[in-house]
This record gives C-alpha cells, sequence and structure tokens, in this order.
C-alpha cells in the first residue's frame, strides 16, 4: 500500500505523484489518519444517504462493520489538510440538502429533460447483434446501447455538470474551476456555467489540447478561459485545478466530473450519474419486460461506469464489466489499466487503486481515448474490484480503433474512443454468452472529437 505523500498535504506541491509506502493508517469509526506524514485526522460527518455497497451479498461481513459515509471499505475517505476540511464539510451538508429539496429536484428534473435532453434512448443495434450472432452460428445476445453521447454537449458529463453547477449557485459561488482531459467534462461545465451566468476556468493538458482540439474551441465559445498546462496531461491539469481553487475557496467552487478525490465528490458525480442506470432499468422492462442480463461500460475513473452500474449493484443476477485502457497491452508498460495492473494508495485526496511503481512514484498513464488517461479510479470501483461484485477486463488501443470503425460502418454510430473499449470487449464477451442475453452497452459520449485521431491511426 502507497500513500502519496503530497496528496496528503496540499500545500507542499499540490498533489503531485510522489508516493510514500505504508504509513500506519486507523480506519476505525470513520477516521483516516496517517502517521509521520503531513496528515490531519478527520471524522467523516454523517451523510443521511445509504452506501447500497455495505449491503452487497458478495461483501464480506467482517471489514464492512459500520456504514461510513464516503468510505466503501477501506476505500474513500477524505486524506486532506485542515484548510479544506471546513469547505468540503459545507458542499457534503449542501449535497445532503439538495438530495431532499424538492424544489431543487424537480429544477433539476426540468434541466435534464429540457436542456440536457433526457431521458437518452436504450437503442436496440440490431446489425451489430446481427454480427455476433453470425459469429455464433446464428444464436447470440442481443445488444443494446444507453445513448449517452445523445446529451446536450455530446457526452454522460451534462449529467453531473448541470446538477454542480446549480448547487455552485445556490451556495453563492461566482466562479467554477474544473480539470479536463478529452474535453467532454469541459464543454459540459462550461455550457452550465453559460446557463447558469457563472465564470468558468478549465484546466487542461496542453497535450490533451492538441488531441481534442474541437473541444477545445467549443469551451471557449462557450465563454470558459481554458488554462493549458505545460507538458501535461489530465492528472496535471486536476492539480492546477484543484490548486487555483484552494486560493479562492470562498468564491470559488470546484465542479470535478470523475469520481475520484475526498468525499463528497465521489459520491455527488456517482448521484448525479445514476439517472444513467435508472432510465436504462425503466427502459428494459418496457422493452422485454425484465431486467439486463449484462450492462458494460469503459473505466477511466470511473463516472459513466458507476452511472450505469449504481442502479443494478443490489441485483446479483445482473453481471457489471468494467472495460479498462490497454493501451499498448499490459506488459507494455503504456496503458491505463489501474484495477489490472495498480496498488492500493492515496491520491488526489483518496484511498484507491493507483499505478504506481516500486517506489511509490505514480506512473504516467496511456490510452488513445484521453478520457482514459489517468493513474487512478474512484473508491467505488476500487470497492466493486475488491468484493467481487463488478469485473474488469481491457482492451487495447488497437482493439478500441477497431471498435469505433465497427460501430460506424454496423450502426451509423461514431462513438467516444473511450467508449469504443467498452465496445471492443464484445469481441470477447459475446462468444461466451447464451442466445438471447440482453446486453447493454454504455455509449458515453461521441466520438467526432477523435475521428481525426481513427483516421491517423
Amino acid at each position: 500500500m502507497a500513500f502519496s505523500r503530497n496528496a496528503l498535504s496540499f500545500n507542499h506541491q499540490l498533489i503531485s505523484g510522489s508516493t510514500t509506502k505504508h504509513p500506519t493508517v486507523d480506519t476505525k469509526a470513520g477516521t483516516t489518519s496517517v502517521v509521520s506524514l503531513p496528515m490531519i485526522p478527520q471524522t467523516l460527518p454523517v451523510l443521511t444517504i445509504n452506501n447500497p455497497l455495505s449491503s452487497v451479498g458478495t461483501v464480506d461481513k467482517k471489514e464492512v462493520v459500520k456504514n461510513i459515509p464516503g468510505k466503501f471499505g477501506k476505500f474513500g475517505g477524505k486524506y486532506v489538510p485542515e484548510t479544506l476540511i471546513t469547505c468540503l464539510g459545507k458542499l457534503e451538508a449542501e449535497f445532503n440538502l439538495v438530495l431532499h429539496d424538492s424544489g431543487f429536484q424537480e429544477d433539476l428534473a426540468t434541466a435534464l429533460r429540457d436542456y440536457v435532453g433526457r431521458e437518452t434512448p436504450l437503442y436496440f443495434a440490431q446489425r451489430l447483434t446481427d454480427h455476433y450472432n453470425k459469429n455464433s452460428h446464428g444464436e447470440g445476445p442481443e445488444i443494446y446501447l444507453k445513448r449517452e453521447d445523445l446529451n446536450h454537449g455530446g457526452a454522460h458529463k451534462i449529467n453531473n455538470a448541470i446538477a454542480q453547477a446549480m448547487i455552485a449557485k445556490r451556495m453563492g459561488r461566482k466562479t467554477i474551476v474544473t480539470a479536463t482531459g478529452a474535453g467532454q467534462h469541459g464543454v459540459a461545465t462550461a455550457a452550465a456555467c453559460a446557463k447558469l451566468s457563472l465564470d468558468c476556468t478549465i484546466f487542461m493538458g496542453a497535450t490533451d489540447m492538441e488531441k481534442q482540439a474541437s473541444n477545445v474551441q467549443l469551451m471557449k465559445l462557450l465563454g470558459a478561459r481554458v488554462e493549458p498546462v505545460d507538458h501535461g496531461t489530465f492528472k496535471d491539469a486536476s492539480s492546477e485545478a484543484i490548486r487555483a481553487w484552494v486560493g479562492e475557496l470562498e468564491t470559488s467552487y470546484y465542479l470535478t466530473g470523475t469520481a475520484v478525490g475526498p468525499h463528497p465528490c465521489p459520491s455527488m458525480v456517482r448521484e448525479f450519474q445514476s439517472v444513467i442506470g435508472k432510465e436504462t432499468r425503466r427502459q428494459a422492462m418496457e422493452k422485454w419486460g425484465g431486467k439486463p442480463d449484462v450492462l458494460v461500460a469503459c473505466i477511466g475513473s470511473g463516472s459513466n461506469a458507476l452511472g450505469l452500474f449504481h442502479e443494478f449493484i443490489k441485483d446479483e443476477d445482473v453481471r457489471l464489466i468494467g472495460v479498462e485502457a490497454g493501451g499498448f497491452g499490459l506488459d507494455s508498460g503504456k496503458h491505463a489499466a489501474t484495477l489490472a495492473r495498480g496498488d492500493v494508495g492515496v491520491y488526489h485526496g483518496a484511498m484507491s487503486y493507483l499505478l504506481q511503481d516500486d517506489e511509490g512514484q505514480i506512473l504516467g498513464p496511456h490510452s488513445i481515448g484521453v478520457g482514459l488517461e489517468y493513474p487512478g479510479v474512484g473508491p467505488e470501483v476500487s470497492f466493486l474490484k475488491e468484493t467481487g461484485r463488478a469485473e474488469f477486463h481491457t482492451a487495447t488501443d488497437k482493439e478500441a480503433v477497431d471498435a469505433y470503425r465497427r460501430l460506424c460502418r454496423l450502426e451509423g454510430i461514431f462513438p467516444a474512443l473511450e467508449a469504443s473499449h467498452a465496445l471492443a470487449f464484445l469481441e470477447k464477451l459475446c462468444p461466451t454468452l447464451p442466445h438471447g442475453t440482453k446486453v447493454v452497452v454504455n455509449i458515453s459520449g461521441r466520438g467526432d472529437k477523435d475521428a481525426a485521431i481513427v483516421s491517423q491511426y
């Protein structure tokens, strides 16, 4: 187990990639403390929302003694200095209020319907189904696509961005600060800020800005200020965004789009993305009178996967499959397969699985899907792995590109390269499934942003 020393001390080169091995940790009764490191012991306040994972049948009850807010087994928590505790406490209190505020919920439902464009279709992919049935001698699964690519802004990110922007405005914040990798969260946040008359600053790695130039243009057109992080990718942009937020805690709001970070950030993102799974359950019942048999989603930090999975976590007859970025292959060292090759540690304020070397240094991730290039995953996803409730696999860059092209040709749909990793796994999954199995793949975003990358691959 490794703990990023600078992840614990935001005042010393905020959240860098350096880690320190094997400190002493106390996770009893909701406290998380690190001995001999610059960490302030904190007790997590009570949140009224329950952790659904505390009652999952595959969980060892000896490990989950109490339902501690912000903790998923040993994962999650608040590994932050004293200066951030009050701010995070206020955010958690406001989050708790809006969950039970009928006025806020009505306004959010209206925004999701009339601005975001929900609900998104659960689309039967007939030709993709036929493609795999042909490979299985005329028998095979039925493949459905949850069309998050049809949301305003072209991705699932707007579900969370509009909700958190509404919270920021409710809290009296005037400025939104965030980070983006592929640019989908950046576009969503910029759009939400334009709608709600909020100033918006978005940090983005210079490398990612070159790859996702069309999204950078959209962010600027929507009124956001895009700050490049030299020689950086999403993990570096995240550190810069948090640094900017810490400097203006009383007036700014850090709008995270990933299911990582200190509590309550991961729970907020998951909660506002859970509309994906709720719609999927209802739509499945309407279409075939039951639940999906298999859910498949790509895994970066976990926001789109948790959005689909969360509704079905207690349905143990529903198989949950996450697909990580295998890059050039797991043995190449150039991948973003945190769950396949990572170890437990602390980074960006929470405990989860991380890509790190034997000295505890954070390793640079790689994926052709820029949104998957992060060296960690969220605490809830980490817990799903550890308990065995979800299974995780990988797809390489080449497999993702092939899947992108396949969906274009067969269905006339261009998926984001991130979502293409989930589609790629169908090649291995479908031949193993009984005839008529209902498979839902989350198309987390659209892929016009990636067309040049695919063409040049």
